[in-house]
């Protein structure tokens, strides 16, 4: 099991969205053309997020800590909530 920290957690789920943002707008044709517009602020958030998290170029920590959370959202670090 993965233990994640709250900064770890607050970077993983940062990412998330962005992966989520990112497909939303890419697969609607009228969006895609503005989607560095609309990707501006997710993608602030997550460079923030990866930062304060110490996972700024970590992506093998970071892609473990999104398949953790993936995988038991609830539960993930054996915490809850």
């Amino acid at each position: 099991m993965t233990t994640i920290t709250a900064d770890e957690r607050a970077a993983a789920q940062a990412y998330l969205r962005l992966l989520e943002s990112t497909q939303a707008v890419l697969t609607d044709p009228l969006l895609a053309p503005y989607a560095g517009v609309m990707l501006t602020h997710p993608m602030a958030e997550a460079d923030e997020a990866l930062r304060a998290a110490g996972l700024a170029g970590n992506e093998d920590r970071l892609l473990r800590l999104v398949s953790s959370l993936r995988a038991s959202p609830a539960t993930a670090g054996g915490r809850s909530g």
